[in-house]
């Protein structure tokens, strides 16, 4: 047992014993032992008195020995790494050196993932990072890490949970909840999710954190950050400093899932503002409610969601929704987060996101009476909060990207330290080269589906390499976060198909928000109208073929909210009956075709449609 304990006496305290030793060794003999007592009766009482005081824990042991373990994988993959570049490299050139650097660099993701698996924690974080950076990192690495890594995470035992339980809230699970599965149902980097029932019966996800994790992470992340040095020494090229500091920024807030609570509540009220504004996605984005009563800062609780994989396609089909109503919903939510709320969730990468149907509201014109798609966030860990200088400059840059406006990108590309080289910072927010982005044609930013089209653009990102490497290590640090969370919303797109051109959605929502600062102050039917004709703008600019949507939405709205008042008035001039069934059936007919006009993009058509109804047919019974 004592020496077991032994281990936890600091490495550097043995050390210092140990060349005092020495150093006394060139003394009188009688000198020499009489420190050796001195000392050895002074480490013995310092470490016994110690041990008195504090108990050691299993978490103690578990990282007194794992520590060396985990620092000597690290060594030991970085300088496999380095010297099969170094040796491999050599003075090669051209297409030779190419060829071998992408040979390198797939056996440096492979090292990389096994010691991820190894390491686990913030080495898995770290891998998923890696992974959602498109065109930011090497492809191989990019690649690797997202195939092996977001759906296998390791899993803690159940007596590491009960423990985790018993500390945080003083009591196990099954003194908590009515019911508490004991295997968890997904895990992740940092935590597992089980699945739970209250009292009351209701279905709840609770989420645990992974054990050891607050205790390893400053160290992980401190050898972590000395590697990355010492590669950067012998590769100045290899210079990704600035993806050690957003780990060591943003992971201590990931840890404590009091602040994840919080991301969640504000996440809540900033869509709930959205919706009382007019914002088309008005009820389809949801965030599950916290059960604040059995969450700490390393447990959270949560109302449990059924639903499937936004990137599930066969799922969606089988609810009978398609893939570009899930992918423009998606995109609609995270452009009104970055160009309207200034606070975004900066980890949408399919895992954290859900999809369900809902049953359409009678009043709800965009909806069909069979129901709408409604997305989920899950995972609110990692947020980030813009400033409106930030958020407007920001938006301002993207304007200009899509409306091939030079002058704009440089302005604008100024603000975000690219300087000199707003070209390639273009390139890195749009995925196209700079030839593509200034055409002036209304497309040049359209969907690529083509194989052949994404490697030029993946092509013309290796190339300049350094200067993107140079570019992320200037650059505001919270744009950082928003080029990860670009590429996580590539990444699903990608995944449905590529359904609809995002780029015509984010052209509309940061003109928006560009008019709506314009008209700051003037009263809301005004400032609503102003960004409805700006998207409309925009959606005509781009041959947006639902663009005229965007003007409708106002009028649309009233006429909603007029049939609203008059279906609340006639029920209680009916005694609280409610309308004659031929009414509503008729009522519901008219929005689900002009719905379907809607989506066809037949906007006349719909109001004439709508105008129709209301003075010929519909009228008679809506009491106009």
């Amino acid at each position: 047992m004592l020496s077991r304990l032994g281990r936890l006496v600091p490495a550097s305290l043995r050390c210092l014993a140990y060349g005092t030793q020495s150093a006394a060794a060139n003394s009188p003999r009688r000198s020499s032992k009489r420190w050796s007592a001195v000392l050895s009766l002074s480490l013995g009482v310092g470490v016994g008195g110690g041990l008195l005081v504090y108990e050691p824990t299993a978490e103690d042991f578990r990282a007194a020995y794992l520590t060396p373990v985990r620092l000597s994988r690290d060594v030991y993959t970085a300088a496999a790494t380095v010297i099969d570049y170094k040796l491999t490299l050599g003075s090669l050139t051209g297409e030779a050196r190419e060829a071998a650097l992408r040979e390198c660099h797939q056996r440096g993701a492979n090292r990389l993932l096994a010691l991820c698996f190894a390491n686990g924690g913030v080495y898995t974080k770290l891998g998923q990072h890696i992974g959602q950076l498109d065109h930011l990192l090497p492809e191989e690495y990019v690649m690797t890490m997202r195939e092996h890594l977001l759906d296998r995470c390791p899993v803690s035992p159940p007596e590491e949970v009960r423990r985790t339980f018993e500390q945080d809230l003083g009591a196990p699970p099954e003194k908590l909840f009515a019911y508490f599965s004991p295997q968890p149902i997904a895990s992740a980097s940092l935590a597992q999710v089980h699945e739970a029932r209250d009292f009351t019966g209701r279905r709840l996800a609770v989420k645990v954190q992974h054990g050891g994790l607050r205790e390893s992470c400053a160290a992980d992340v401190a050898t972590i950050s000395a590697l990355v040095a010492a590669v950067r020494w012998v590769f100045p090229d290899f210079d990704y400093g600035w993806l050690v500091d957003e780990i060591k920024e943003n992971l201590p807030r990931e840890l404590d899932f009091r602040h994840e609570a919080s991301n969640a509540e504000r996440c809540r009220i900033n869509l709930q503002r959205s919706a009382q504004q007019g914002a088309w996605h008005a009820g389809r984005v949801y965030v599950p409610q916290i059960d604040y009563r059995t969450s700490s800062h390393r447990i959270l609780t949560m109302e449990f969601i059924d639903g499937v994989g936004v990137t599930d396609t066969a799922g969606l089909a089988a609810l009978g929704l398609s893939r570009r109503e899930v992918m423009v919903l998606i995109s609609e939510t995270f452009n009104q987060m970055i160009f309207a709320h200034g606070y975004v969730h900066c980890d949408p990468h399919a895992a954290n996101m859900l999809v369900r149907k809902v049953v359409s509201s009678p009043v709800d014109l965009f909806s069909p009476s069979d129901g709408h798609a409604q997305l989920v966030l899950l995972d609110h860990g990692l947020y980030k909060s813009y400033t409106d200088s930030f958020r407007l400059a920001y938006a301002a840059l993207w304007r200009s990207l899509i409306f091939a406006d030079e002058a704009g990108i440089r302005r604008y590309s100024a603000a975000m330290n690219a300087g000199d080289t707003y070209d390639i910072f273009a390139s890195m927010l749009t995925q196209r080269s700079w030839d593509q982005i200034l055409d002036a044609r209304s497309d040049h930013l359209a969907v690529q589906r083509s194989h052949q089209t994404r490697q030029v653009a993946q092509q013309y990102m290796a190339t300049y390499s350094r200067e993107i490497t140079g570019l992320l290590q200037r650059m505001p640090r919270p744009l950082l976060l928003l080029l990860k969370t670009n590429d996580c919303l590539r990444a699903i797109d990608f995944a449905l198909g590529e359904p609809v051109n995002t780029f015509v959605i984010t052209a509309r929502e940061c003109s928006a928000a560009l008019a709506r600062e314009r008209l700051r102050g003037a009263p809301g039917p005004l400032v609503r109208l102003a960004v409805a004709l700006e998207r409309l703008q925009v959606g005509i600019a781009l041959h947006d073929a639902i663009a005229p949507l965007s003007l409708m939405a106002p009028v649309c709205a009233f006429y909603g909210a007029v049939r609203r008042a008059y279906v609340e008035t006639s029920m209680t001039m009916y005694s609280n009956q409610p309308l004659p069934l031929e009414a509503i059936s008729l009522r519901l007919l008219t929005c689900d075709e002009a719905y379907a006009y809607v989506r066809r993009g037949r906007e006349l058509a719909f109001c004439l449609y709508v105008c129709a109804c209301e003075y010929a047919g519909g009228g008679a019974h809506a009491g106009f």
